[in-house]
């Protein structure tokens, strides 16, 4: 099973890392080279705050081995705005990713969507809007209001072959819910911690400062067997990043698969 299971982190260019993660001294020019070292597989953020373009992201192609496997957030104009998202915003993301989508190395086009994001008519044709022109990209949606949790929506990311990527959170009220669901031909796992007292309150730093126990860890690598044996292939990203706790649960995280005994937090 443990083949048929990726695990990477959410991000990889973090200067709290440096240490950590990174050898000392490490300039960010160099991140992305010493976590290709550790892992295979990696969510990129920066697509998220600024449109990427294909040229930065065949450089990162060539900076990495030939195995090696990105997931890229749409763009904020995209899922945060509101709205039906804008025809120039959707063309020009698809044109960025595209050649590395053709190229095999881009696994996942990851649209993460705010708890604000309620299931209403308006926003499920916005939804549906972005699901159709990148139809031909492997587009993965995130929801972080429960009320997307629903056999309706399964059914319907099915008929379009979109993937749902299923999120462990806090356990609070209007979150969704851990629960091993596949709609695509690969299963995508997001673990984001329980910080349970910083996530409504914290920033984009504190709200995800948690470190998984080794029992939480075991729970979760029930549910990672549950989603693989689902699908033909499941990724796992860690995004509790403050203070590289992600790479480090993830790593613990491989080691409990593996039957291994895992490393100390």
């Amino acid at each position: 099973m443990t083949e048929r299971i990726t695990i990477g982190t959410s991000g990889y260019s973090y200067r709290d890392w440096v240490g950590p993660v990174y050898p000392p001294g490490t300039p960010p020019e160099r991140f992305l080279e010493h976590y290709a070292r550790r892992f295979t597989f990696v969510e990129l953020n920066f697509s998220y705050y600024r449109m990427p373009e294909a040229p930065t992201l065949q450089s990162m192609l060539d900076r990495t081995p030939p195995e090696f496997r990105f997931a890229i957030k749409a763009h904020r104009s995209i899922t945060h705005t509101g709205g039906e998202p804008a025809a120039e915003a959707l063309a020009a993301y698809h044109k960025a990713v595209a050649p590395a989508v053709a190229a095999g190395r881009i696994t996942a086009v990851l649209a993460q969507f705010p708890y604000g994001f309620h299931y209403t008519t308006a926003n499920r044709r916005a939804l549906a809007a972005m699901c159709d022109r990148w139809s031909d990209l492997p587009l993965y949606v995130e929801f972080r209001n429960r009320e997307w949790s629903r056999s309706s929506v399964y059914t319907e990311l099915r008929r379009r072959a979109v993937g749902w990527v299923v999120p462990d959170l806090p356990q609070l009220r209007g979150l969704p819910p851990l629960q091993p669901v596949v709609t695509g031909r690969r299963a995508y796992l997001r673990l984001h911690g329980r910080n349970r007292a910083m996530w409504w309150d914290g920033d984009a730093r504190s709200r995800y400062d948690y470190s998984y126990t080794d029992h939480e860890l075991a729970e979760l690598a029930s549910v990672s067997e549950q989603l693989a044996a689902q699908s033909e292939h499941l990724f796992v990203a860690f995004n509790n990043h403050a203070d590289g706790q992600a790479a480090r649960d993830a790593e613990r995280f491989a080691a409990i698969l593996a039957g291994r005994p895992p490393a100390e937090a």
